[in-house]
């Protein structure tokens, strides 16, 4: 399999969503901090985050990037080579539902709260979380290119950007846009056209819940009888054949499948080295409807 990279920089084919270690439903500490440990023993290069990953509640802001940093920390064992990708942008206050703040000054200003609670003098990866309807796309892209003239962050990224808003940043950031984190997975394939125009571009693309989410990850051989059957004929689990599946699309594509317990992620990074052939992806490709 072709080398993956997120801006020139070498890492594995499938990273890390640390996500389901700081919601609700959260584990314990310490078998999250095993979980960060053992995808790194893994060859893990790659883990994903945002200041919002948190509970409900204001004092919980940052909870999976200061998770992270401390994982990190403790690990015992060289991780330069680790990127760590957060992003801002996107609010989960202490009541109501989520929201949107793409204002220049606050995506700066959280950026560098991100980095003190990541314990980092400059960011490997920051991607604007979500789209902000009440501010101008260039402006709060425009921010994140001031972040890179500061040396705050080193790599640039978005997220849940249609075709046009990933051009509008290719424009505006030239070859410093790398990423573009979008939901992709069997479930969800509404991004089928922004995966490849980031293949046309040359641009990493970060299939969030590539297993469709926390609720249906388990459910998705039940649901997509095709991932089950060759699943059975690979001998693998119907996850790590929509793993599989996804990478096989562009060699731009690296999943980021959620994880909270190391056997999890244990399993994803087996997706790396389990060749399907053009009958098993044209049968992967068929399947559009979940099995009743």
């Amino acid at each position: 399999m072709k080398q993956r990279t997120i801006g020139g920089v070498p890492v594995g084919a499938v990273g890390l969503g640390a996500m389901p270690m700081s919601i609700e439903g959260r584990p314990e500490e310490r078998r999250s901090i095993q979980t960060i440990q053992t995808a790194v023993d893994a060859g893990v290069t790659l883990i994903d985050t945002a200041d919002a990953y948190h509970l409900a509640a204001q004092d919980e802001i940052g909870h999976n990037e200061g998770l992270i940093a401390k994982a990190l920390r403790q690990y015992g064992g060289d991780t330069s080579h680790v990127i760590v990708a957060t992003r801002g942008g996107h609010l989960r206050p202490a009541q109501g539902p989520w929201a949107q703040n793409g204002d220049p000054a606050y995506l700066k200003r959280a950026a560098k709260e991100s980095a003190k609670r990541l314990g980092v003098e400059a960011i490997d990866l920051y991607q604007f979380h979500r789209p902000d309807p009440t501010v101008p796309y260039a402006d709060s892209v425009g921010a994140l290119a001031e972040l890179l003239d500061e040396g705050i962050i080193r790599m640039a990224g978005i997220s849940n950007a249609n075709m046009q808003q990933i051009r509008e940043a290719n424009d505006l950031l030239g070859d410093r846009l790398v990423s573009v984190q979008n939901q992709f997975s069997p479930r969800f394939r509404s991004s089928e056209g922004e995966l490849g125009l980031c293949h046309d571009l040359g641009i990493a693309f970060l299939p969030w819940s590539p297993l469709g989410g926390i609720a249906e990850a388990s459910q998705l051989g039940s649901k997509y009888e095709a991932f089950t059957l060759v699943a059975r004929e690979h001998a693998v689990s119907p996850q790590v054949v929509a793993l599989a599946w996804e990478m096989a699309k562009s060699e731009v594509v690296i999943p980021i499948p959620g994880a909270s317990r190391p056997e999890s992620i244990l399993d994803s990074v087996t997706a790396a080295t389990l060749p399907l052939s053009p009958e098993d992806i044209a049968l992967l490709d068929s399947a559009q409807q979940p099995v009743a």
